[in-house]
């Protein structure tokens, strides 16, 4: 009987890990977000929802939300390329802290 080679690690965490990802259209964005964006503007935008095809990109800076506005069509094509689907059709970015619940 002959024994396989060891398979490396990196692998087989890559596999566990993938099956463990939530199947949304949000965690799919935001995994390939870094890649789609580059890390420039990735450590400037974060994507925070995704209803209905629109993503919510919240941004450190009023200037960043602008300028992402202005990118959006081209990033939601390029967002569709790396998800091998139309997930996301447009960006709606804004600036600020993020929302937080309001407990009473």
């Amino acid at each position: 009987m002959r024994r396989r080679a060891p398979r490396p690690l990196a692998a087989a965490l890559a596999q566990v890990t993938s099956s463990l990802e939530p199947a949304s259209d949000l965690a799919a964005a935001q995994a390939a977000w870094e890649g789609v964006v580059g890390a420039v503007i990735a450590a400037h935008a974060t994507p925070v929802t995704a209803r209905s095809g629109v993503l919510e990109v919240l941004c450190d800076e009023a200037v960043w939300a602008a300028e992402l506005e202005l990118m959006g069509p081209d990033l939601a094509d390029r967002l569709e390329q790396a998800l091998g689907r139309r997930a996301i059709t447009s960006l709606r970015c804004r600036s600020g802290p993020p929302r937080s619940a309001k407990f009473a």
